[in-house]
């Protein structure tokens, strides 16, 4: 799994929004201009989002908290959407995100009130992963459609294992697109009417780095009183799947037979992310873009 730096990634920068946006005049023989000017463009749409800057707690989606520290900032649903599609990502719309202010990492929380999680199901992690890559295929055609690269499964950068003391289950696949590969590690956390999910977005060299500094994140994550898993109460909503569903996207994976691939196709279309190559080539940019925000 061994890949180059993410700094070998700088021509991925050649989004197509950031092509567009930058001066004509800027984009002749001055490679060197022209990426100047893609990265001015890049960040001046930045600027247009509502950056929540840490020290802070903010509430998030179904019924929870999360403390923000410093040197990280957070984005409410309408400016994460955006933030997704100036990097030719989905968003399914409720997705939050938190990251470190250099963006060499990014992580999305979204929830799915879809009930109790029984979490005493056993998961086949082969089976698991050929459903993935079937999924992640058919949801190319929403891609293609769109003039974006295609997305596929490269394999499991970590299988699924779920924690039953923190009633978390985590997983990362190894995704690949265009002349690139990324992470996304996957958290699931089971409360009481339903599940938040975190996507964590990594080049596969920085996963090791950047799941801990989640993990550290995350220890400020909380549901909120009668929300947590352990309130479960008899007559609660139950959910009609079980751990390994998780996987394939909660209800998505039950859906019925006759609809199951257009559902999972817009599951795969919206969840997968590949964003990091995008933003870490100006990272130094992006720190003197928040220092400026903060004076």
């Amino acid at each position: 799994m061994a890949i180059a730096p993410l700094r070998a990634f700088r021509s991925l920068l050649l989004l197509t929004f950031l092509t567009v946006s930058a001066p004509a005049a800027a984009q002749g023989n001055d490679p060197e201009a022209a990426e100047d000017a893609r990265e001015a463009a890049f960040l001046a749409a930045l600027q247009e989002l509502h950056w929540v800057k840490g020290p802070t707690t903010v509430d998030t989606v179904g019924e929870s908290q999360l403390v923000i520290p410093e040197g990280y900032v957070f984005l409410n649903e309408a400016d994460t959407a955006k933030f997704l599609e100036l990097n030719e990502n989905l968003s399914d719309g409720d997705e939050m995100m938190v990251a470190p202010e250099s963006l060499e990492w990014s992580a999305y929380l979204s929830f799915a009130d879809e009930g109790y999680v029984k979490d005493d199901e056993k998961i086949d992690a082969d089976a698991l992963l050929k459903a993935l890559k079937d999924g992640t295929e058919a949801g190319n055609v929403e891609r293609r459609k769109r003039g974006w690269e295609e997305l596929h499964v490269v394999g499991w950068a970590i299988p699924p294992a779920y924690n039953d003391g923190t009633k978390r289950l985590e997983w990362a696949t190894t995704l690949r697109s265009g002349g690139g590969q990324g992470v996304n590690f996957f958290t699931k956390i089971l409360g009481r009417k339903g599940h938040t999910t975190v996507v964590l977005v990594s080049s596969p060299s920085e996963l090791s780095a950047a799941e801990s500094q989640l993990n550290s994140l995350l220890a400020g994550y909380q549901f909120k009183p009668g929300n947590a898993y352990a309130d479960y109460r008899p007559g609660d909503k139950v959910a009609t799947y079980g751990l390994a569903a998780l996987v394939l996207g909660g209800a998505a994976a039950v859906a019925t037979k006759k609809g199951f691939w257009a559902v999972i196709a817009g599951f795969f279309a919206a969840g997968w992310k590949l964003i990091v190559p995008a933003v870490v080539a100006i990272g130094a940019g992006l720190r003197r873009f928040f220092s400026k925000r903060e004076a």
